[in-house]
């Protein structure tokens, strides 16, 4: 299992980064392996110590 360090963002918010292969596997990247296009997830909070990410496909207005 790979662990990932938060880090502080700003005042309000943390982060961390994700494997760069697993959001290769979504097909989010070029062919440079950059990030093609604009994409959002969704966190949901789930129990103690524990999220779940969703991506979103469309966002709607």
């Amino acid at each position: 299992m790979a662990l990932n360090k938060l880090r502080q963002l700003d005042q309000d918010s943390v982060g961390i980064t994700l494997p760069k292969d697993d959001v290769r596997l979504e097909g989010l990247l070029d062919e440079d392996g950059r990030l093609e296009g604009e994409h959002h997830v969704h966190i949901r909070h789930v129990g103690e110590g524990e999220w779940s990410l969703e991506l979103v496909k469309e966002i709607e207005p």
